[in-house]
């Protein structure tokens, strides 16, 4: 039994109340990072220079020594051009596609602070320098593999799940894939499909954001989009769903699925897989507003065989105590990138959800409805550093056996 589609017409004039993008904070933060995207190189080192000479005076009028001040701040202007070095050979490399002057803007000052804050303790120069150099040097080392390591650094994460509805049935090999981001295929992306071709799942779905949310109208970007999918198979099918309505807009849905067809992108129905009857799989669009996406979840539930097994696709963990009440056995999703830039003992800082911190990544458990919130693949856009820090990308292989 199929749920037919519906139409798209609610998520027109959504985007300015979307509760898990728009009306947050962040997403603010990103729209006006934009604004300090083409700030001219000129400028960057006007700004540089101004924190290197805060940082002469302060070291030359703290410790009486201008011999001290200039040799500090030489330090201090050496390291802030190697972060400068470093973003802007990202795109040369093929690592990454952002622009160098948000994150820039954002590094230097930071730098001058772990540079000067010394000074104001009371100790001596020995160990105030030694804090100095400790700090630097662990602020580049943080740079350099958040920006050139980690985002790479894909890691493969298996889960198997066992339920009564699957008895008799032979194994059914899911890969849940989300957030490619395409910019321009990368390393990153030549490894998801090396694996893919190593693990040969049944069954692969894929839970949203094509494209970089600053590579939307690129035609590249979609060009290789669709270069990268056109390579994606498995044998019981490849689905989709769209994604955050700002990323995964009409206009590169429909620039990007029909020239995909062995992908189906599913749009609020629900569909049997072709060669394995046991499970169902639900894909809803998502408009991050639950009063829209909560009763197209109520229609496409209404009617399914409670015996099957039901696999839903959406793109936020926003629909969890939902879910578990519609009786959903697997929940997949993305969206959050498990916080992309995490902090020690706290994880995610910002995670794009209506409820926080409550579903940031990983493996949920809610009565009989299994939630995994994927990390994704690739990386925040617009004038967001291009960073990922105790957060690696992320491909899931679920194994669903019966009890």
């Amino acid at each position: 039994m199929e749920t037919p589609p519906e139409p798209e017409s609610e998520l027109a004039g959504t985007h300015n109340r979307i509760p898990g993008v728009a009306g947050t904070w962040f997403h603010r933060m990103l729209m006006l990072s934009v604004k300090v995207t083409q700030v001219h190189a000129v400028l960057l080192a006007v700004y540089i220079e101004i924190f290197t000479l805060l940082v002469l005076f302060t070291w030359a009028l703290s410790m009486d020594s201008l011999d001290i001040g200039l040799a500090v701040s030489v330090a201090f202007l050496t390291m802030s051009v190697l972060d400068w070095v470093a973003l802007s050979q990202l795109p040369r490399r093929r690592r990454s596609f952002g622009p160098v002057a948000p994150t820039l803007l954002v590094l230097v000052p930071l730098r001058a602070v772990i540079t000067l804050a010394p000074v104001l303790l009371p100790l001596s120069l020995l160990w105030i320098a030694t804090l100095v150099e400790i700090s630097n040097f662990a602020l580049t080392g943080y740079v350099l593999d958040s920006l050139w390591g980690e985002p790479f650094r894909l890691v493969l994460t298996k889960l198997t799940l066992k339920s009564s509805k699957l008895k008799g049935a032979p194994p059914l090999r899911v890969l849940h894939l989300s957030d490619f981001h395409v910019e321009r295929l990368t390393l990153r992306e030549e490894k998801v499909l090396k694996w893919i071709g190593e693990l040969r799942p049944d069954l692969i779905v894929y839970t949203g954001d094509l494209l970089s949310f600053s590579y939307l109208d690129d035609e590249r970007a979609r060009a290789d989009c669709v270069h990268l999918l056109s390579q994606i198979h498995a044998p019981l099918g490849v689905y989709a769903v769209p994604g955050t309505p700002l990323i995964d807009t009409p206009d590169v849905l429909a620039a990007i699925y029909p020239q995909i067809p062995h992908i189906r992108c599913l749009k609020n129905e629900a569909i049997a897989v072709e060669g394995y009857p046991q499970i169902q799989i639900v894909g809803l669009t998502c408009t991050h507003d639950p009063t829209l996406d909560v009763p197209k979840l109520d229609r496409v539930c209404a009617n399914l065989p409670p015996e099957k097994y039901t696999l839903l696709l959406y793109h936020s963990p926003d629909l969890m105590p939902e879910a578990s009440r519609a009786g959903i056995d697997l929940y997949l999703c993305g969206h959050t990138h498990g916080g992309q830039i995490r902090l020690p003992l706290w994880g995610a800082v910002v995670t794009s959800s209506k409820y926080g911190k409550r579903y940031e990544m990983g493996h949920y458990q809610d009565g009989g409805t299994t939630l995994y919130v994927s990390r994704g693949i690739g990386l925040e856009g617009k004038g967001a550093p291009r960073m990922r820090f105790l957060c690696p990308p992320e491909i899931e292989l679920f194994e669903l056996r019966g009890e």
